[in-house]
């Protein structure tokens, strides 16, 4: 796993435009509250990704939200995806099954894009920092990447990582919500 500032700033290297979105200060995401709510910790990376920049969505196709100042338990008991997530586990045919969070080793959306694929992660006993990517995308396909969610976008984006099914994603990037 990358170091999160590294990843950070390899993110930041193949998005330029993310330079300004940046924060003066931190969002203050009761990240405590988050975490109690869902039960688990949340990777340093997306962490410091999330304190320094708002949710945003790059090339207009891959959307990374974060938990709004203040609506940290709503963000965090939001079912929704995990709702749909658990049909497509259901559907899978994996020789591996896949279950959605909070099952033991459970995927737990992190990114969505506009065409309806999930980006997870797959949570694990090793702690958080160690979890991995997974991919679902919304034609059935499932694709597994061993790194954090910012060092994932920073090699998506870079196109020096294999596409799946998914469309080349440009570097742009644009703010959305309300943190």
């Amino acid at each position: 796993m990358t170091d999160p500032l590294t990843a950070v700033a390899a993110l930041e290297r193949v998005a330029p435009e993310l330079a300004r979105l940046r924060r003066t200060a931190p969002s203050g995401i009761d990240w405590a509250e988050v975490e109690e709510c869902l039960g688990v910790g949340l990777p340093s990376d997306y962490k410091l990704l999330a304190e320094a920049y708002p949710s945003m969505a790059f090339g207009d196709f891959l959307c990374v939200g974060f938990p709004p100042p203040g609506r940290e338990k709503a963000w965090a008991e939001d079912p929704e995806d995990l709702e749909i997530l658990a049909e497509w586990c259901e559907d899978a045919e994996m020789t591996v099954p896949l279950n959605p969070f909070p099952a033991p080793g459970g995927l737990l959306p992190w990114a969505t894009s506009n065409q309806g694929d999930y980006f997870l992660w797959s949570t694990g006993e090793a702690g958080p920092d160690e979890w991995t990517v997974t991919v679902a995308s919304r034609n059935g396909g499932w694709w597994h990447y061993t790194g954090g969610a910012v060092q994932f976008l920073a090699d998506l984006i870079s196109g020096s990582l294999e596409l799946w099914s998914l469309p080349s994603i440009r570097p742009s990037v644009e703010a959305f919500g309300a943190n």
